[in-house]
């Protein structure tokens, strides 16, 4: 097992393993123990009661954070003509068809999020393999195929982010910066948080939230009250 450093057992000692915390409580407590010398980010884990290997139970959506995520996003853009355009004023960094297709198989990935109009879709899919596993493969179901372009990339701009259930049922996201500060972090957590709770599955039994766990980038992970969600999202 690897050791831990010196400031992540200090931080660690400031939290009791066997408590879970208010959720406001949990995020002041997380900015606490920060010890980094970056601007670490916020992440969250919340395991639901779903069982991932039932297309009946996947939990899979996306939401645009009222403060975004603190990262300077850059979307690429597949599509022609007057979509070029719309993309480009839009506040796309990379706009193109054939020539972008051509520099990722090259081996080129210096974008962090890549939206395409239907219509491109024949030509980008001779690439899913290359983009899919690293997250990057546009989705009519997370809002990056379409012919709203412009939409798209303001939303992944500001801070949409898309989420899935894992194999073993957990979420894990981004909710910010610390140095967002407590307010900003929990109306981001809050608007997360329905947005999960809106996307239980029919077929899901017993209890859906199962758990919840707030970290900064290098900290503890600190346990939260999830009896608190109901009212916390309000």
């Amino acid at each position: 097992m690897a050791r831990k450093g010196k400031k992540f057992v200090a931080a660690r000692e400031k939290i009791d393993p066997g408590v879970k915390y208010g959720i406001v409580e949990g995020i002041n407590l997380a900015l606490e123990t920060r010890f980094a010398a970056f601007d670490e980010s916020v992440d969250v884990a919340v395991r639901l009661g779903v069982d991932p290997r039932h297309a009946d139970q996947m939990v899979r959506g996306t939401v645009v954070l009222p403060h975004g995520t603190g990262r300077d996003v850059k979307v690429l853009v597949f599509a022609k003509g007057e979509k070029e355009k719309e993309a480009l004023d839009a506040g796309a960094d990379f706009v193109g068809n054939d020539e972008l297709i051509e520099d990722i198989k090259g081996g080129w990935f210096g974008f962090d999020k890549a939206v395409a109009t239907p219509d491109m879709m024949g030509q980008v899919g001779k690439i899913g393999k290359i983009l899919g596993p690293r997250g990057l493969m546009p989705n009519a179901k997370t809002g990056t195929v379409t012919f709203d372009v412009a939409r798209a990339v303001k939303e992944l701009k500001a801070g949409k982010i898309d989420f899935r259930v894992e194999k073993a049922g957990i979420i894990h996201t981004t909710i910010g910066k610390a140095s967002f500060g407590v307010d900003k972090l929990r109306e981001n957590l809050a608007v997360f948080l329905k947005t999960v709770i809106a996307l239980k599955p029919a077929a899901s039994k017993g209890t859906y939230l199962r758990s919840l766990a707030l970290s900064t980038t290098m900290g503890p992970g600190i346990k939260l009250d999830t009896l608190q969600v109901k009212d916390f999202v309000k």
